[in-house]
């Protein structure tokens, strides 16, 4: 919880400063860390930056359609629902690209909106200048 209540306040201090750009890159196979990451990214949407979602590892697995996945409170939501409304709510999401070719599932496993990385092209967005950047 104080991981979270940190990430927050950087969170609110990157776009008090103007920041327009958030990187969230989700590593964790742990929901409540993926939900967390999920739901900071919802509020910086919120806030109207850009948001750049990179999942990662086990967490690239709440992308890949029919994932069964616990929901969390209080909004009884699985991180899957969480990540389809980030992308509603215009987030750019993409796996790894390693995640693809590692785990046998291909680009049509996935659910709408989200893709599989160029790794140069997030390279060169994190080295963007006023991108923020989180990690969960």
């Amino acid at each position: 919880m104080k991981k979270f209540a940190l990430a927050a306040t950087l969170l609110a201090a990157a776009v008090s400063a103007q920041a327009t750009d958030l990187f969230v890159n989700i590593h964790s196979g742990n929901a409540m860390a993926q939900g967390a990451g999920l739901v900071l990214a919802g509020q910086a949407l919120e806030q109207k930056a850009n948001v750049r979602v990179l999942l990662c590892d086990a967490a690239a697995d709440i992308a890949v359609n029919g994932k069964e996945m616990p929901s969390l409170k209080p909004r009884n939501v699985t991180p899957q629902q969480m990540l389809q409304g980030v992308i509603k709510a215009g987030a750019k999401v993409e796996v790894c690209a390693l995640y693809l070719p590692n785990s046998g599932k291909v680009a049509t496993d996935l659910i709408a909106g989200v893709t599989a990385a160029n790794p140069a092209d997030v390279a060169a967005h994190l080295l963007k200048p006023g991108v923020q950047t989180l990690a969960f």
